[in-house]
């Protein structure tokens, strides 16, 4: 932006109340600030990809671009309160966010546990490090996440499996306890799940107060009760779609007294751009021009 003359410097000069963000890959300052940046380049450097995967495998990339959506997030949050100061200031400011400092952020306990006692992180899979059974587990067609964060809920858990004699053995006790002996009990848990598909063990854990869930496809996800009933799914009509319809995902948060909508279709390419050079004083044969010259 500083090198088109619209950085933060030149732009502040001439209206002081401006708000410029800036999103870069490690941020304006620093040995790094001149390196490109990417999503899975910032998840490699900033230690996600390093606590993601099986526990024997190699490091392993998140299904969906989780440092980009976060930095913009992040950057969300932030000229939110920059407005909020420039509304008792009646200043602007420059914020600077980057992928990298985002991902650094995001290792949360991960980052506390090395920063204040040196203990370097490792991959568990869908497994947790110190709490079990907490991690998925194959039933007879696909899989499903169980987590027993207590003793009592371990309990519960034995009882809807018919093993309740699990809760009371000396190896399985205690979290503790079941930490240490994991592997045995992950044994014993692997072969129960796999006597029934995973439907079936949903209804055995229906009302038992345990945290559970399928490992849904897309197509289950999007089709999910809860989702429906949420508003998770959000129907456009388009001119442009195949059947007319173009469908997005819904607002993630709900309001009590704004209901958030999408109030218009994304603009097709081009859509605006007589309309736009309209408003700069580009006249209809202009523009004819620059078509015939590919340029728009």
């Amino acid at each position: 932006m500083d090198q088109l003359g619209i950085g933060y410097g030149t732009l502040s000069k001439l209206n002081p109340a401006i708000i410029h963000a800036s999103i870069s890959g490690y941020g304006a300052s620093g040995p790094y600030s001149k390196r490109a940046g990417y999503d899975i380049i910032a998840a490699a450097e900033g230690g996600l990809l390093h606590v993601t995967g099986e526990a024997n495998g190699p490091p392993t990339k998140p299904g969906v671009g989780l440092t980009d959506i976060c930095t913009g997030l992040f950057m969300h949050g932030a000229i939110v309160s920059a407005l909020h100061a420039r509304n008792k200031t009646g200043k602007g400011q420059k914020i600077d966010g980057s992928l990298f400092e985002t991902q650094l952020a995001l290792m949360i306990n991960v980052a506390s546990i090395w920063l204040n006692m040196g203990r370097e992180a490792k991959r568990w899979g869908t497994a947790h490090p110190s709490i079990v059974p907490y991690e998925a587990f194959p039933s007879k067609d696909s899989y499903l996440v169980m987590g027993a964060t207590n003793n009592r809920q371990f309990a519960i858990l034995a009882e809807r499996l018919g093993r309740p004699d699990l809760a009371e053995d000396a190896r399985f006790r205690t979290n503790d306890a079941r930490v240490e002996n994991r592997a045995e009990l992950n044994q014993i848990l692997h072969e129960l799940f796999r006597a029934k598909n995973t439907d079936e063990w949903l209804r055995v854990f229906e009302n038992s107060g345990m945290p559970y869930g399928p490992i849904n496809t897309i197509e289950r996800a999007f089709g999910h009760a809860q989702a429906q009933a949420r508003q998770m799914v959000n129907t456009l009509q388009m001119d442009s779609a195949a059947d007319g319809q173009f469908k997005v995902t819904g607002f993630p948060v709900k309001f009590s007294e704004s209901k958030p909508s999408v109030r218009i279709n994304p603009p097709l390419l081009g859509q605006h751009t007589d309309e736009v050079f309209a408003e700069l004083g580009i006249a209809g044969k202009e523009i004819d021009e620059l078509r015939q010259q590919g340029i728009v």
